[in-house]
C-alpha cells in the first residue's frame, strides 16, 4: 500500500485547537508587546489598549507606540503560523480568523463596531504582514529539498 505524502483528512478537532492556539498566541504576545511599550512611556496597562479602537491613532505617542506593538505582534504571530500551522495554504485562513475574532472582541468590548480609520488601517496592515510572512516561512519549509538517497553509490 502506497503512503500518501500529505493526506488531507478533515479533522475539525485539530482545526479548532489550532484556532484556539493562534488566538492564545495573538493575545499573549500582544500583551507582552504592549507591556514593553508601556514600560517605555510609563503608562498604565488596561484592556483598552487591546480592545478599544480609540487608543490606536497617529496623534499621540501612546497611539503610535500601540500601533507599533500591533505590527510587532503580527510578526510574532507569523512565527506562530510557521511553528504550529506549518501549511502555507492555510496561513491566510488562520490570519483572517484570528483578526475576525479580534474584531468580534472589539465589537463586544465597545458595544459597536470600530469606527476609527486608524484601527482599520492597522488591522489590514497586520493581516497583510502576518499572512505574507507566515506564508513565506511555511513555503520555505515546505519547499526544502527532500533527500532521496543518502547512501553510498554502488558500482554495478
Amino acid at each position: 500500500m502506497a503512503s500518501h505524502f500529505r493526506s488531507y483528512i478533515w479533522d475539525p478537532v485539530l482545526i479548532l485547537c489550532q484556532i484556539v492556539l493562534m488566538q492564545c498566541i495573538y493575545y499573549s504576545f500582544l500583551g507582552l508587546w504592549l507591556a514593553g511599550v508601556d514600560s517605555l512611556v510609563r503608562s498604565s496597562r488596561s484592556l483598552n489598549q487591546i480592545f478599544s479602537y480609540e487608543v490606536l491613532g497617529f496623534a499621540t505617542v501612546q497611539g503610535r507606540l500601540s500601533m507599533m506593538a500591533f505590527i510587532l505582534n503580527s510578526l510574532t504571530c507569523a512565527l506562530g503560523l510557521w511553528f504550529f500551522i506549518r501549511r502555507g495554504k492555510q496561513c491566510l485562513d488562520f490570519t483572517i480568523t484570528v483578526h475576525f475574532f479580534h474584531m468580534i472582541g472589539c465589537w463586544i468590548y465597545n458595544s459597536h463596531l470600530p469606527s476609527a480609520l486608524s484601527w482599520w488601517l492597522v488591522n489590514v496592515a497586520c493581516i497583510a504582514l502576518m499572512a505574507v510572512i507566515g506564508e513565506y516561512l511555511c513555503m520555505r519549509t515546505e519547499l526544502r529539498a527532500i533527500p532521496v538517497n543518502t547512501g553510498p553509490k554502488s558500482n554495478l
